[in-house]
């Protein structure tokens, strides 16, 4: 069985970001992402997408996203429901991500220059990147040495 999701869009609003009782980081967003063909009236539509996003990924999506990024998420496809204050079922429809990259700098974008507070900021005119140290996925393209053993096929 396959549960796989992979989208790339962005953010509706700022990642929320909580704290379960045992300290476990939780933060949650949302995704606006384009259908890739235009509807009956040649008008493009846009899918609103919650994304949840757990430990120490939620910590940087908190301080390194805000609304308007472009953002790529990674993950599965979770359907939940709860007991709303009405009495009634309610299911909810949700990404939960096992990775998110971050596709363009917090200067450029729809989402303006500003980073969220805490987070580094861009000078604008500068035309150095970010400090290695500022950048949480700078060394994502090394490998990984994996047995076979370690393999769970």
């Amino acid at each position: 069985m396959l549960n796989r999701v992979i989208l790339i869009g962005r953010l509706t609003q700022d990642p929320e970001l909580r704290y379960t009782n045992s300290g476990t980081a939780v933060a949650s967003f949302g995704l606006a992402v384009d259908r890739p063909r235009p509807n009956q009236n040649g008008e493009r539509e846009t899918d609103f997408i919650n994304i949840v996003v757990w430990q120490k990924q939620a910590e940087l999506c908190a301080q390194y996203l805000h609304k308007g990024r472009l953002a790529a998420v990674d993950g599965r496809l979770q359907i939940r429901s709860y007991e709303n204050r009405e009495g009634q079922k309610v299911r909810v429809a949700e990404v939960v991500a096992e990775s998110v990259r971050f596709l363009d700098r917090g200067d450029q974008g729809m989402g303006g220059g500003a980073a969220p507070s805490g987070g580094p900021r861009v000078n604008p005119e500068s035309k150095r990147s970010p400090r290695f140290e500022d950048d949480p996925f700078a060394d994502d393209s090394q490998m990984i040495d994996i047995s076979e053993d370690d393999l769970p096929f």
